[in-house]
């Protein structure tokens, strides 16, 4: 059943756990997450980056899921456009049948931020549509970083207050210390969880985790040992994912960590059997170590079972 996104995260904002946002760029992705919620009995938010929509085309994408959101119609899903860079991206995502749409202009001076992410709002709004923004830059912090720094890369409470109210964005990303892709961190990982029970205090709405795949040991060592190389990568722990649920973080996206999974497998077939050219050989070990890693997922951002 295709829904918004804040009907999805209204729902875990109030009773307190996480629902998983899972990029994907082909079918077989998407149809690894549907499953992956039939199983665990979980909503699901599925999203698309600019760049997976142009190797897509936008009226694929939007058909796949509502083909699979009528396959699976007890699934609560939300269709969401991943990091929309300026209005005309996100007005096209909603013309097409996104239920939500994120703007981000978090690289532009508080102001503009707020001024552009109004704009889509009053648009997204008019048509039924769910609305994210950004606050701060998504820059992985380690221990030794100074006060100073900290503060000028997060997010900062009381701006994330007045930007929630004067935009009325419905869920907000606000930067703790994580990163996007596999390389997030240089030494031991940091969030900073009291700057997101701030924010979550004063803003009282869904809350983003970005940069928040994990690339757990197994995924980890089924990439090494088929000839991958992660430059010693850490993603986010899986203690910091329970910790960023029960500091406000209602969603959580997750795009790395189902990469690196699906690519093991498709190496280790090619590398088990160099004649083998069916696609299908290829591809169903990656679909169903997607499929794996998100029913693992969901049932630690504690989802499962929420439909």
């Amino acid at each position: 059943m295709l829904v918004t996104g804040n009907e999805i995260l209204q729902k875990a904002h109030k009773e307190y756990y996480g629902v998983g946002a899972f990029n994907f760029v082909n079918y077989e992705m998407l149809s690894s997450i549907f499953e992956a919620a039939n199983e665990a009995n979980s909503p699901i938010i599925v999203q698309a980056s600019e760049g997976a929509i142009k190797y897509m085309g936008i009226d694929i994408a939007v058909g796949m899921v509502k083909i699979l959101s009528q396959k699976y119609p007890h699934i609560p899903v939300a269709l969401h456009l991943d990091h929309g860079t300026t209005f005309e991206s996100c007005k096209a995502a909603v013309d097409a049948g996104f239920t939500s749409v994120m703007i981000d202009a978090s690289h532009h001076p508080f102001e503009e931020n707020l001024e552009e992410t109004l704009r889509v709002v009053k648009m997204a709004h008019d048509k039924g549509v769910s609305v994210e923004a950004e606050l701060g830059r998504l820059m992985g912090i380690e221990d030794n970083i100074s006060v100073s720094e900290k503060d000028a890369v997060l997010v900062n409470p009381k701006e994330a207050e007045q930007f929630v109210k004067e935009t009325k964005v419905d869920y907000l990303a606000p930067a703790i210390g994580t990163s996007h892709g596999a390389f997030k961190f240089k030494g031991e990982p940091k969030l900073d969880f009291e700057r997101l029970q701030e924010v979550k205090k004063l803003t009282n709405i869904p809350l983003v985790l970005h940069g928040a795949s994990a690339i757990p040991d197994y995924v980890r060592d089924s990439f090494l040992s088929t000839g991958g190389d992660l430059k010693g990568s850490k993603g986010v722990p899986f203690e910091f994912l329970k910790e960023s649920i029960k500091g406000g973080i209602n969603k959580v996206n997750t795009d790395t960590d189902l990469r690196i999974a699906f690519i093991a497998e498709v190496r280790k077939v090619a590398n088990n059997d160099n004649t083998q050219f069916d696609l299908r050989k290829f591809f169903t070990p990656g679909k169903e170590a997607i499929k794996r890693l998100i029913v693992e997922r969901m049932n630690l951002l504690g989802s499962s079972n929420k439909i």
